[in-house]
Parts: C-alpha cells; structure tokens; sequence
C-alpha cells in the first residue's frame, strides 16, 4: 500500500513497518540535492515532527514524520549520496524505515490519484 501527505512524503506499507521518502514532486521542486540528515535508529517520531533534513542548492526542507513510529532503518547510501534521492526519490531514494505504532492510520493518508490532484 503507497500513501502520501499534504507535506510531499511518501509511505509503502510493509507489515506494520513502513519505507518513508520524499516524492518525485518534492525532489522536482528541490532540484539537486547536496545533504540528507536521517533520524537516528531507535527514535521515536511523532506524526507532523521534523524528522529529516533534505537541503539543495535552493533550500533546506524540513521532512516531517507522515505517522508516529519507531525508525527501525535509515538509508546510509542516501546520506552517502544525497543525488540517488532526487533521481529516484520513490525507490532507492527512500529516507528511512518506521514501525508504526497505528499502521490503520495509513488509510487516512491520500492514495496516488488523490495526491496527484493535490500536487497540481
């Protein structure tokens, strides 16, 4: 199941863990990245928090946690390589991995046709 929210993040649910990232529309916007900061593993995010950093040549991005979890993972390589996030922002550009404590609040997040409408 792919979720997203109204501050351009996206969620694939896996079991009760999901893969969170920025999406295609946001990377767009944000052209090319040059730093990613990552939450720690064994944080505890509450949803609407900061929980990431993706700063561009253009700005610097709050990335905020869709749901309220745990990080179970964070994606070294994208720290690495800030670039693979915006060339693949909804696939090996994922941010990191949250074991969510309501994985039912998935479904008041917007599927992809409805944030398609909203991204317009």
């Amino acid at each position: 199941m792919l979720r997203f929210t109204d501050e351009h993040e996206w969620l694939r649910l896996d079991g009760d863990v999901a893969t969170v990232g920025i999406t295609a529309h946001a990377a767009e916007q944000l052209g090319d990245l040059v730093f990613i900061e990552l939450p720690k593993v064994g944080a505890k995010l509450t949803k609407g928090e900061a929980a990431a950093v993706v700063e561009s040549v253009k700005a610097a991005s709050d990335v905020y946690a869709p749901l309220s979890g745990e990080v179970t993972e964070v994606n070294e390589a994208a720290v690495a390589d800030p670039a693979s996030v915006g060339a693949d922002p909804q696939g090996g550009g994922w941010l990191y991995r949250l074991k969510l404590d309501d994985p039912a609040a998935m479904d008041a997040l917007m599927d992809e046709a409805a944030y398609a409408e909203f991204a317009k």
